[in-house]
């Protein structure tokens, strides 16, 4: 054991009360051939469902935006119009602001604006546009010759401006083309995953190469009926440009592989192998998992290189059955991250209470357990689940459910396409520092509390996340039929009663997880 680790070790052990007799015990027989290590595969994860692969007809997409720096605010930008000839600010590391007037804001670069602008939700990546068109995310890095110098715009700024300016996943692929062809993509590769009323796509993008402005990209629609999943790694393979509807790619996609040495015309043109790679085995795992949730039918191999790019599900899939990947650390797989890390109580083995699935990897390390990079993490900023639905009006149809921290440990709460503001705690960040006014601090604070005592204080928080999103799951179907009653009478009506709605649930959930954390240095305080 290292001796570094000894005193927290003592200290986590010692919150049992008389020392707990420890032990780690040999796990079956592993199934996998590879140890998990810190290869590329550390960032988020997007599901995406489509219409006819969920059970309320509705597309979804999703993102654990995981990287641990992402700002934590987030606000309503409203729809606009502009005159003509009017420009716009892009900016550099706009996921990382302090708000949405930040003095300190890095300015990349002008364009040119559009003469109305839709109105959005916005994150550190942008989320729903009024429209229903969603957007989730994974970034896939690619091969390092293909950062541009010469472009002013990144992911996250695209995704503002294909929200403000698209209504459908494949205008905001046109967009997306006709922007950096003018402005340049200046950005590691990245994954987005759109998400309209109809279709799903999972969009890959790269910049072009040093000194040269424009970029390189490819999409596939996910086809109806099955599910897909990006976990930064790119997953889209052969391409059948012919086929317009299912298949569209950036003009070099073949010419800059072919220019670069990385691909030769005559043989099978391989999208992910030419512009990036599948080395990560953190990323192959998640995909695994994912996948398995929706289709165990499938048996597939967790040490396997490739998958499929989409699945049919056994069963129609549920938005409880997407926060549910977003909350899963392999339990019961032979990945089980705290399988083996008992304790001796009252003559009965048992997990110890530091059988800890996010625990620390020098921690692992030391309890000799073989880390892998799971699906629900610590170190997530925020996850998002969003639903667009065809037969619902716009401003009621479009919902991002959305948990800060670990999704594990929180609640998802409700935003609707049609909001006008989010509780002014929302509002805040907390990077920075730790707040009592801000939301994502309300749930990060229990998360991270959890990490002195996981097996008990769990129970305590999975208490207070059920009952709250137990309720909005329930109440989903009542709540929109009255909004959809008012739309009725009046847009306007069910736009206000829908922002309350969501401001005052979000407003709850903060309390009771303000109270949460409370509850947790009372009831377990004493025993760190």
């Amino acid at each position: 054991m290292r001796r570094s680790l000894l005193p927290a070790l003592a200290l986590l052990l010692a919150t049992s009360g008389p020392a707990p007799c420890l032990a780690q015990v040999a796990p079956p027989a592993p199934r996998w051939a590879v140890v998990a290590e810190d290869l590329p595969g550390e960032g988020c994860t997007s599901v995406m469902v489509t219409r006819s692969a969920s059970a309320d007809r509705a597309t979804m997409t999703s993102h654990s935006c995981d990287s641990t720096s992402d700002r934590s605010w987030m606000n309503v930008v409203p729809r606009a119009k502009y005159a003509k000839g009017a420009t716009l600010k892009v900016y550099r590391d706009a996921k990382d602001t302090r708000g949405p007037k930040d003095p300190e804001a890095k300015v990349f670069g002008e364009i040119a604006q559009v003469r109305e602008t839709y109105g959005y939700l916005n994150a550190a990546y942008p989320i729903m546009n009024e429209h229903q068109l969603a957007i989730g995310e994974t970034t896939i890095g690619g091969r390092r010759e293909l950062k541009s110098d010469k472009g002013i715009l990144e992911a996250p700024e695209l995704f503002r401006l294909a929200l403000e300016r698209a209504k459908t996943a494949r205008e905001a692929i046109r967009i997306i083309d006709e922007l950096t062809k003018q402005y340049g993509y200046n950005d590691a590769g990245e994954s987005f995953t759109f998400a309209d009323k109809q279709e799903v796509w999972l969009f890959e993008i790269y910049g072009p190469g040093k000194d040269r402005l424009g970029a390189v990209w490819a999409a596939q629609r996910v086809p109806e009926g099955h599910v897909s999943v990006s976990a930064n790694a790119s997953r889209l393979r052969t391409l059948n440009l012919k086929d317009k509807d299912n298949y569209l790619a950036s003009d070099n996609v073949f010419s800059l592989a072919k220019e670069m040495g990385w691909w030769k015309e005559g043989e099978t043109f391989d999208f992910a192998y030419a512009y990036a790679n599948r080395n990560g085995l953190g990323s192959r795992r998640r995909e695994w998992r994912a996948l398995s949730l929706l289709a165990p039918s499938l048996k597939l191999d967790p040490n396997a290189e490739n998958f499929p790019f989409s699945v049919k599900p056994d069963k129609p899939v549920t938005l409880k059955d997407v926060m549910a990947i977003f909350r899963d650390a392999y339990d019961g797989t032979a990945f089980d991250q705290t399988a083996g890390i008992l304790r001796e109580n009252k003559g009965v083995w048992e997990k110890s209470p530091i059988a800890n699935p996010f625990a620390p990897a020098d921690l692992k390390a030391a309890l000799n357990i073989k880390r892998e990079r799971t699906i629900g993490v610590p170190q997530a900023t925020y996850v998002q689940i969003t639903q667009s639905r065809a037969e619902l009006p716009d401003a009621i149809g479009g919902v991002v459910w959305l948990a800060y921290d670990n999704a594990t440990t929180s609640t998802f709460q409700p935003f609707y396409a049609g909001i006008t503001r989010v509780p002014a705690s929302y509002e805040v960040d907390g990077r920075r520092e730790y707040s009592r006014t801000c939301a994502w601090w309300a749930f990060r604070t229990p998360s991270k509390l959890a990490h002195f005592r996981w097996q008990d204080m769990v129970k305590d928080i999975q208490e207070v996340r059920n009952g709250l999103e137990g309720r909005l799951l329930a109440d989903q179907e009542k709540t929109e039929a009255e909004a959809l009653r008012l739309h009725k009478e009046d847009p306007k009506k069910a736009q206000t009663f829908l922002t309350n709605y969501s401001v005052t649930e979000a407003e709850k959930a903060v309390d009771a997880y303000w109270k949460l954390a409370d509850k947790l240095w009372v009831k377990f305080g004493t025993r760190f």
